[in-house]
């Protein structure tokens, strides 16, 4: 029975509604999906801990117990060696304070005296600015009550994933033909390959900028160089923003602690020059290599999670789009997808090898 072949235009126009369908859904289920990946992600990095802590004899749910400790310390140690760094960095706040206010002062006359613009005047600019910054406010409040939120509720999903997996599983091998069990096997094992990987690689890159911006600050003597160094490299995962405040942290505590504006002009140099290694060598061959994802699909990714999700969207894309170029690889019509998302450049252009071969196979037939 040979089946029914539908026009392309009606073809493109079905793919494209439901590629439309698929992300509003995404979009209006933002608040159920993005805890769901990252407990998804989390409880991939720790199965193998859970699994070498069953082969020991240690029972399932303390092996799933055990290993969420030991996430739970290694990441609150982190943060106990900021808050402790942070402690000390606030004993110079009151100093931050008198030199902002000189320097508020030397901004205000330098306008006056070079454009004009009384110091009233810039008042006023400057209270008009921070009440229409109020809404951005409430609502950067709001996304860190979210953010609070998601810590209590990610570890309960993670310790739920953790403890059905072996339910989770079996369902998506019964979704599929007994056929293709070994096609099943595959993706899934490359799945949590490609998300191990990326972690790595992630926290290589961010170890790597944490070192160069505390050497950079320790060789311009800025002060708590060590400590803003990590902290800009943590803000480095968050795009753009990150970026900006990771820069603004040294210049502020330089401007502070040094006279004159010398050694915040080498600060910003420094950094620029550090990113510049960071976007064209470390993410290319460090994080994308990991996951074999191309760096142009890197960059749309990224941008279109974070303007479906935000910076929650930003950090999962990368690992989003390896896991369909695993499934891409693995179904034959498809695999053109797959390839497009790789890093393999091809050498040379099909277009003109399948030309050419017909050309030689109509030549004879004339």
């Amino acid at each position: 029975m040979q089946t029914k072949q539908y026009p392309f235009y009606l073809q493109a126009t079905v793919i494209l509604f439901g590629l439309i369908l698929f992300v509003y859904v995404l979009s209006i289920l933002a608040d159920i999906l993005i805890p769901l990946a990252f407990a998804a992600f989390i409880a991939i990095l720790l199965n193998r801990l859970v699994n070498r802590l069953q082969k020991i004899g240690v029972p399932r749910v303390l092996s799933i117990v055990i290993s969420m400790l030991i996430a739970i310390v290694f990441i609150g140690g982190i943060f106990y060696f900021l808050s402790a760094q942070l402690a000390s960095f606030g004993s110079t706040v009151p100093a931050m304070k008198s030199k902002f206010s000189q320097v508020v002062t030397d901004v205000q006359k330098f306008i006056f005296q070079h454009f004009g613009v009384d110091t009233q005047r810039q008042g006023k600019f400057i209270k008009d600015t921070v009440n229409n910054s109020k809404a951005l406010v409430g609502q950067t409040i709001n996304t860190v009550l979210g953010t609070l939120s998601l810590i209590f509720l990610i570890p309960v999903y993670v310790f739920l994933m953790l403890l059905y997996k072996t339910l989770i599983i079996n369902f998506l091998f019964e979704v599929f033909s007994e056929e293709n069990s070994a096609r099943v096997a595959e993706i899934l094992q490359e799945t949590k390959a490609a998300i191990q990987s990326y972690i790595v690689g992630l926290l290589t890159e961010t170890l790597i900028v944490a070192i160069l911006n505390s050497a950079a600050l320790l060789i311009l003597g800025v002060p708590y160089a060590i400590l803003l160094g990590v902290i800009g490299a943590l803000l480095n995962m968050l795009p753009y923003i990150g970026g900006l405040i990771a820069i603004a942290l040294p210049i502020l505590m330089a401007t502070v602690t040094k006279d004159g504006y010398t050694t915040q002009l080498l600060v910003i140099a420094a950094y620029l020059f550090i990113q510049f290694i960071d976007n064209n060598i470390l993410v290319p061959k460090i994080v994308s290599s990991k996951v074999q994802i191309n760096a142009l699909i890197s960059i749309i990714i990224v941008l279109l999670g974070g303007a479906l999700w935000g910076i929650s969207g930003m950090f999962l894309s990368i690992p989003f789009i390896a896991v369909l170029k695993i499934v891409f690889d693995r179904i034959d019509d498809l695999k053109p997808w797959g390839k497009l998302l790789g890093d393999n450049v091809p050498t040379r252009n099909i277009g003109q090898i399948w030309l050419r071969r017909r050309q030689r196979v109509s030549t004879p037939a004339q």
